[in-house]
């Protein structure tokens, strides 16, 4: 795994509203196993939208907020992959994989100012930027369980 896990602890509601300015009736922990799964308490939104943006919260501050800076990665993308709902105990959970990916922040900034650069140049081979972005890109998938007993009551 290129990353850490979020370290256990911290209230996850504040942590969200703190890094994303996001009140979310959330509470539990960071969804990486069944035992840490995040509990979802209730939504305004539709659930698999806010189970995505959740994901991708979680994605980055694994691969931005707690890294040093001059590790850090940006164009961080996530896309679920496969869903899976259990129920056991009197719980519901949905386990959701997600294919996560990103490039090194530097990286990410040199691409973005090559192609506003050359995007109208008659010169500039957008193949190659594409494929040169690929190579330097990160791809993993991950579990994010999310207790969702509470959702529907």
């Amino acid at each position: 795994m290129p990353f850490q896990d979020i370290p256990a602890g911290d209230d996850i509601r504040e942590v969200i509203k703190t890094a994303f300015d996001v009140d979310l009736d959330i509470s539990g922990a960071w969804g990486y196993d069944k035992e840490q799964a995040l509990i979802i308490n209730s939504t305004q939104i539709p659930l698999q939208q806010l189970q995505h943006s959740l994901a991708s919260m979680r994605a980055f501050i694994e691969m931005n907020l707690t890294m040093p800076e001059e590790k850090r990665y940006g164009a961080i993308n996530v896309n679920e992959v496969k869903r899976e709902c259990i129920s056991e105990n009197g719980k519901i959970y949905d386990k959701i994989v997600y294919e996560i990916s990103g490039m090194p922040e530097r990286d990410y900034e040199k691409f973005i100012e090559e192609y506003k650069q050359g995007y109208e140049s008659p010169d500039f081979d957008i193949d190659a930027h594409f494929r040169k972005r690929k190579e330097v890109t990160v791809v993993f998938e991950k579990p994010f369980w999310f207790d969702i007993t509470d959702v529907n009551k």
